[in-house]
């Protein structure tokens, strides 16, 4: 659901999307507003789900993850019961990190982190294709991240 952003509400959004730890007064102090009206607005932002949450963001190679893929995923049927239950499988694998429905000739593609292309092929022989829901992957592995993240374009 479309929300009508102010033009403060906007310029909290974009400060909170380079820092999410920002106080309220520093947030004021980047937006021009005061902190009062800072909270108020950040408080609203988040009840009405414009913003669900805060994260850190993690560097996947510090941490041991150096194989990343979009994994291109066909579905053996396109009945309500599968798509639920790909999506609960989604859900439950921490290593798919982004799940997108797409056009073309796969239903939907994956973002999957592993920390060697051997336990991403694990990963997709023996989670996915042996989960009896995929007819079909196609892979492509990530060689550099040249951007991984960035603030959406509040417009």
């Amino acid at each position: 659901m479309k929300h009508n952003l102010q033009a403060a509400d906007i310029a909290i959004l974009c400060q909170l999307q380079i820092d999410g730890r920002l106080s309220m007064q520093e947030l004021a102090d980047r937006t021009g507003l005061s902190a009062s009206q800072c909270w108020r607005r950040v408080r609203d932002l988040e009840a009405s789900g414009v913003v669900s949450g805060y994260t850190a963001q993690v560097r996947a190679k510090s941490v041991g993850l150096d194989a990343i893929a979009y994994v291109h995923v066909a579905l053996r049927d396109h009945q309500e019961e599968s798509i639920t239950a790909f999506l609960r499988l989604v859900e439950t694998e921490p290593q798919i990190v982004e799940c997108a429905s797409i056009t073309g000739d796969h239903d939907f593609i994956l973002k999957v982190y592993a920390k060697t292309p051997e336990n991403l092929e694990h990963f997709i022989m023996q989670r996915l294709l042996k989960s009896g829901l995929v007819r079909d992957t196609r892979s492509n592995f990530v060689l550099r991240q040249t951007k991984t993240r960035g603030p959406l374009p509040i417009l």
